[in-house]
């Protein structure tokens, strides 16, 4: 006789799953226990909401399933600001969670302890919720699950399971299927029109832009894209979240920390080869001003979800599929038509483009011979890019620190640069670190994160020495909301702020706060940690925490007032207005 839990954990187990992040509880100790015993890994955080967030780091960074699970109640309470966030961001999640019995859940009995409809609180935000109301429903609505985690853009799925029926026997033999007999195990294949059409504009256009958001990273398209950009002669720019997505190194590539630029090449291209992106707020909407007019710029979008191609920017190819396959098949109509005239046309422009490039790094990179004491900010993202070995996970975490974070870090496949780049979630950073480290165990992960964002939840240092994960926190201490702080200055004080980069102690509204000493917080934890405000004082203290075998936190002081101008704040300032073009 088998639990509905080992049910569960038997499907997941087929479905080649060996890692799930979430807290223990006796409400559903039939499924972890079987987890367990199928040698299935367990990763427990301190705080539900750092599970849902690692496993939707482990599960972006790998490409595979995310599975985290919550207890009835206050665990699930606990893990909807995860699931929320992973929902925006849209990271393939299954989210399993115990309930109450039977009986006084569904319609909910009045007066239950720790009951509150759980099905419908997820189901309100996320891609797929439902309820198991029985023994005999537990395969069937799992392998429902499964179909939704795997159909369409990623999200986060939920199952919700009484305790009841979770750790009770389950009647009769159970069925257990493959997943290829319940659920599609293969990527959408174009449709042969859409690649030949798609085909025809981009090489009938001046210059394509070929603009990336994540369903590239979802899809491991990262050799795809790149070849289909070199086919074409055409630049790339990613959303943010999709930065590594292209190499930052290519000739072609429009880092997006090159705001401007990447204004100027949409409205250089009339033409825009769109793969796995929303088009949304970030990206400008698709709008003039930042990219031409949707009538001079003729559109090729590609998506697994045919609700967003067209949603924001009008199109002239529709194609709902994997964007891996339909790059094969694009890669291979564009081999076949190769017109080396206009290639050269398309060199000339983007060479252009390099010159813009190198200027406004060597701006940036200006920054850098700045010695004061308190460190300037920038030296943070600049000392962890120099130092730390090629394909560690670098997380960016909290307000203005995640801004310098991004505009001093370079960036290349397979896409190991994590952040909540649609909801911007502070304290975010400490669970994406467990899950980063647990998917790429080979290097040590980055996680830049603000003393804001590090208060949230800097229990997670102790998970971290617990299952001996390599992960280094730098953490930049300004003792301020900083973000909040300079848009307060602006509002109240606009022309003082603008003179003398800062207001006066007392002149602001609780935005400041107290000392907390995160290396001694580590130390108390178990982990290694240093406290530097020298850049040389980094760079060693940096190298001591790569060279020791469990996380360090490295706390670093850095100058308030440099710390709140950081790069592109007006560029974030104007995404939040609407574009005034069409």
């Amino acid at each position: 006789m088998s639990t509905g839990g080992e049910v569960l954990a038997r499907i997941l187990q087929a479905e080649g799953v060996d890692t799930v992040f979430g807290i223990i509880d006796g409400t559903y100790y039939g499924f972890y226990g079987a987890l367990h015993a199928l040698g299935i890994r367990l990763i427990t955080p301190r705080h539900e909401t750092s599970a849902a967030h690692a496993a939707a780091a482990y599960a972006r960074l790998t490409g595979r399933l995310g599975v985290c699970m919550a207890s009835n109640g206050p665990g699930v309470a606990n893990i909807l600001p995860g699931l929320v966030v992973e929902q925006a961001e849209g990271n393939r999640v299954l989210c399993i969670t115990s309930a109450r019995r039977t009986g006084a859940m569904y319609p909910l009995r009045t007066g239950t302890y720790q009951g509150f409809d759980q099905e419908a609180v997820v189901g309100a935000f996320a891609k797929w919720s439902r309820a198991v109301p029985s023994f005999e429903r537990i395969p069937e609505l799992m392998r429902s699950a499964l179909r939704a985690c795997w159909d369409g853009r990623p999200g986060v799925v939920h199952l919700d399971v009484p305790e009841n029926l979770m750790n009770g026997e389950m009647p009769g033999e159970v069925p257990f299927l493959k997943p290829s007999e319940y659920r599609r195990t293969t990527p959408v294949a174009p449709d042969a029109q859409d690649v030949d059409r798609a085909a025809d504009l981009l090489l009938k256009s001046e210059l394509p832009v070929i603009h990336v958001g994540s369903g590239v990273i979802h899809a491991r398209a990262f050799e795809q894209v790149q070849a289909v950009a070199e086919l074409l002669q055409a630049p790339v720019t990613t959303s943010w979240a999709a930065r590594g997505a292209v190499d930052e190194s290519s000739p072609l590539a429009i880092p997006m920390p090159h705001v401007k630029l990447n204004t100027v090449v949409r409205n250089d291209a009339d033409a825009a080869l769109i793969l796995g992106s929303r088009v949304g707020e970030t990206d400008w909407w698709g709008k003039a001003p930042y990219w031409r007019p949707a009538t001079e710029q003729r559109t090729v979008q590609v998506d697994i979800d045919d609700a967003i191609i067209g949603a924001n920017k009008p199109v002239d190819v529709a194609a709902c599929a994997d964007v891996g396959a339909f790059l094969t098949a694009l890669g291979e109509r564009l081999s076949a038509r190769r017109n080396e005239s206009s290639l050269a046309r398309r060199r000339e422009r983007v060479a252009g483009y390099g010159k813009h490039i190198r200027r406004y790094a060597a701006k940036l990179d200006a920054a850098l011979g700045d010695a004061s004491l308190p460190m300037h900010s920038a030296h943070v993202p600049s000392a962890v890019r120099d130092l730390f070995p090629a394909g560690s996970p670098l997380i960016a975490d909290g307000g203005n620190t995640a801004v310098w974070t991004m505009f001093y870090s370079k960036a290349a496949p397979p896409a190991r640069i994590l952040s909540t780049m649609k909801m911007g979630m502070l304290g975010a950073g400490m669970g994406q670190a467990l899950g980063a480290a647990v998917a790429v165990p080979d290097r040590p992960v980055a996680c830049i994160t603000g003393d804001g964002a590090m208060g949230m939840h800097p229990q997670e240092i102790e998970a971290a020495v617990r299952h001996k994960l390599h992960i280094v926190w730098l953490v930049l201490c300004d003792k301020q909301w900083g973000m909040v702080k300079m848009t307060q200055s602006m509002a109240m004080r606009p022309v003082k702020m603008l003179l003398k980069k800062r207001l006066d102690p007392g002149e602001n509204i609780w935005s400041d706060f107290g000392e907390i000493d995160f290396a001694a917080v580590a130390r108390a934890m178990g982990a290694q940690g240093e406290r530097v405000a020298a850049p040389a004082e980094l760079r060693l203290a940096i190298g001591r925490a790569l060279g020791h075998a469990g996380p360090s936190v490295i706390h670093v002081d850095v100058n308030p007032t440099t710390h709140m101008w950081a790069p592109g704040l007006l560029h974030f300032k104007a995404m939040h207005q609407e574009p005034k073009g069409k």
